[in-house]
Protein backbone atom coordinates (compact mmCIF):
# COMPACT_ATOMS: atom_id res chain seq x y z
CA UNK A 1 0.00 0.00 0.00
CA UNK A 2 1.55 3.48 -0.90
CA UNK A 3 0.97 6.09 1.09
CA UNK A 4 0.41 9.60 -0.19
CA UNK A 5 1.93 12.79 1.44
CA UNK A 6 0.15 15.70 0.97
CA UNK A 7 1.91 19.08 0.75
CA UNK A 8 -0.42 22.53 1.32
CA UNK A 9 0.22 26.29 1.19
CA UNK A 10 -2.28 28.71 0.72
CA UNK A 11 -1.87 28.99 -3.14
CA UNK A 12 -0.60 25.58 -4.57
CA UNK A 13 -1.46 21.91 -3.07
CA UNK A 14 0.65 19.26 -4.25
CA UNK A 15 0.72 15.04 -4.18
CA UNK A 16 2.75 12.83 -4.37
CA UNK A 17 1.58 9.80 -7.22
CA UNK A 18 3.44 6.13 -7.71
CA UNK A 19 4.97 6.62 -10.45
CA UNK A 20 2.56 3.48 -12.41
CA UNK A 21 -0.43 5.83 -12.38
CA UNK A 22 -0.12 8.68 -14.86
CA UNK A 23 -2.94 11.74 -14.00
CA UNK A 24 -5.76 11.24 -15.72
CA UNK A 25 -8.10 14.28 -15.65
CA UNK A 26 -12.00 14.81 -16.64
CA UNK A 27 -12.88 17.64 -19.29
CA UNK A 28 -14.40 19.75 -16.29
CA UNK A 29 -11.07 19.24 -14.73
CA UNK A 30 -8.95 19.88 -17.02
CA UNK A 31 -10.89 22.86 -18.60
CA UNK A 32 -10.56 24.46 -14.58
CA UNK A 33 -6.67 23.72 -14.44
CA UNK A 34 -6.45 25.91 -17.41
CA UNK A 35 -8.20 28.71 -17.04
CA UNK A 36 -10.74 27.66 -20.08
CA UNK A 37 -14.22 27.22 -20.74
CA UNK A 38 -15.20 23.29 -21.09
CA UNK A 39 -16.62 23.73 -24.09
CA UNK A 40 -13.54 25.52 -25.56
CA UNK A 41 -11.82 22.63 -24.59
CA UNK A 42 -14.19 20.37 -26.24
CA UNK A 43 -13.80 22.58 -29.37
CA UNK A 44 -10.28 22.19 -29.28
CA UNK A 45 -10.56 18.33 -29.15
CA UNK A 46 -12.86 18.40 -31.87
CA UNK A 47 -10.48 20.59 -33.74
CA UNK A 48 -7.45 17.50 -33.12
CA UNK A 49 -5.33 20.21 -31.72
CA UNK A 50 -4.95 17.67 -28.67
CA UNK A 51 -4.25 14.96 -31.03
CA UNK A 52 -6.64 12.66 -33.02
CA UNK A 53 -7.40 10.18 -30.30
CA UNK A 54 -9.77 12.97 -28.85
CA UNK A 55 -10.78 14.16 -31.26
CA UNK A 56 -12.65 11.35 -32.49
CA UNK A 57 -13.61 10.62 -29.05
CA UNK A 58 -17.62 10.06 -28.69
CA UNK A 59 -17.56 10.32 -25.11
CA UNK A 60 -15.55 13.53 -22.70
CA UNK A 61 -12.37 13.10 -23.95
CA UNK A 62 -9.68 12.62 -20.64
CA UNK A 63 -6.65 14.55 -20.51
CA UNK A 64 -3.01 13.65 -19.05
CA UNK A 65 -0.37 16.62 -18.17
CA UNK A 66 1.01 16.80 -21.11
CA UNK A 67 -2.44 17.49 -22.87
CA UNK A 68 -3.03 20.06 -20.02
CA UNK A 69 0.65 21.95 -21.36
CA UNK A 70 -0.82 22.42 -24.89
CA UNK A 71 -3.96 23.86 -24.09
CA UNK A 72 -2.23 26.08 -21.77
CA UNK A 73 0.77 26.65 -24.62
CA UNK A 74 -2.26 27.20 -26.99
CA UNK A 75 -3.62 30.04 -24.44
CA UNK A 76 -0.74 31.81 -24.19
CA UNK A 77 0.00 31.87 -27.96
CA UNK A 78 -3.72 33.21 -28.41
CA UNK A 79 -3.63 35.72 -25.60
CA UNK A 80 -0.02 37.20 -25.45
CA UNK A 81 1.13 37.15 -29.05
CA UNK A 82 -2.80 37.51 -31.00
CA UNK A 83 -2.91 33.78 -32.71
CA UNK A 84 -6.20 33.52 -33.86
CA UNK A 85 -8.25 30.14 -33.77
CA UNK A 86 -7.79 29.53 -37.82
CA UNK A 87 -3.81 29.55 -37.21
CA UNK A 88 -4.03 27.19 -34.18
CA UNK A 89 -3.88 24.29 -36.14
CA UNK A 90 -1.02 25.12 -38.24
CA UNK A 91 1.08 26.08 -35.18
CA UNK A 92 -0.12 23.34 -33.16
CA UNK A 93 1.32 20.82 -36.31
CA UNK A 94 4.53 22.99 -36.64
CA UNK A 95 5.28 22.14 -32.65
CA UNK A 96 4.27 18.75 -33.23
CA UNK A 97 6.82 18.80 -36.58
CA UNK A 98 9.58 20.83 -34.40
CA UNK A 99 9.46 18.27 -31.17
CA UNK A 100 9.39 15.16 -33.67
CA UNK A 101 12.35 16.32 -35.65
CA UNK A 102 14.05 17.45 -32.35
CA UNK A 103 13.80 14.02 -31.55
CA UNK A 104 14.81 12.16 -34.25
CA UNK A 105 18.37 14.63 -34.01
CA UNK A 106 18.79 13.14 -30.17
CA UNK A 107 18.17 9.90 -32.11
CA UNK A 108 20.78 10.27 -34.52
CA UNK A 109 23.61 11.90 -32.41
CA UNK A 110 22.94 9.07 -29.73
CA UNK A 111 21.88 10.92 -26.80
Amino acid sequence: MTNFIFYHNPTLTLVCLPVETPPVHSLATAARLCGVHPDLLRHYCQLGLLGPARADSECDPTFDDNALYEVRRIEHYRHHHGVNRQALPHLCASWREIERLQSEIRFLRGT
